[in-house]
């Protein structure tokens, strides 16, 4: 008995070991843009996404065929969405300037590319509440891209998921797509090249290359 709860335990962490290393330099930096933090100084958003795994391992034997990935990102934008009062303040990345609840709304429609109907079903909103804030936040990210225009600074041009790696270890086909084959932004909402061009995107400053 003793014997198979240890090789059980240790498939167990293999698996979930594996899972990190392909997953977690992505998850890494959808928390950073959550958190508003810059590259190089993502404190709050590893926190944040080490409480998201920790649950995430807690019910690995359960999952039962469930996306991992799918899992730990429902359970970050959870605990973010409880928690985000703590991220008011800006901290200098790429979403800073915007509020919490527009840079969730942001991070899993345009990164992540989680339909409307399951954005607003994960955070308890109607769907023209997602779309009105979605909106919204593309425009705040606009206005600020073409004020630094203006002064003569070149806004970045990352690209949301652009050539990124799955967290199946394949390369993403297209930008802000979920390694589920999660659904892109609908024709009524503002695109990803849209929102990238305003900065809105998740460009590479939040470290997508970094491991939790």
């Amino acid at each position: 008995m003793r014997e198979r709860r240890a090789a059980r335990d240790g498939r167990r962490a293999r698996e979930f070991e594996a899972f990190v290393a392909g997953a977690g330099g992505r998850l890494l930096h959808a928390a950073a843009l959550l958190t508003g933090e810059p590259t190089g100084d993502t404190e709050a958003a590893e926190r944040l996404l080490t409480a998201a795994l920790a649950r995430t391992y807690a019910r690995w034997d359960r999952l039962r065929g469930e996306d991992p990935y799918d899992h730990t990102r429902r359970t970050l934008a959870a605990l973010f969405a409880h928690r985000g009062h703590r991220y008011r303040r800006p901290r200098g990345g790429t979403l800073a300037r915007l509020t919490p609840q527009e840079r969730l709304v942001l991070v899993l429609r345009l990164y992540e590319g989680v339909a409307e109907e399951q954005t607003a079903a994960a955070l308890g909103l109607p769907v023209e509440r997602v779309r009105a804030i979605c909106t919204r936040a593309v425009t705040a990210m606009r206005s600020a891209a073409a004020r630094r225009g203006t002064t003569g600074t070149r806004p970045s041009a990352g690209t949301p998921g652009s050539a990124g790696t799955s967290p199946s270890g394949g390369t993403s086909s297209s930008a802000g797509m979920s390694s589920s084959g999660g659904t892109p932004p609908s024709s009524g909402s503002p695109s990803a090249t849209e929102a990238t061009g305003a900065e809105a995107g998740a460009g590479a400053e939040a470290g997508a290359g970094a491991g939790p």
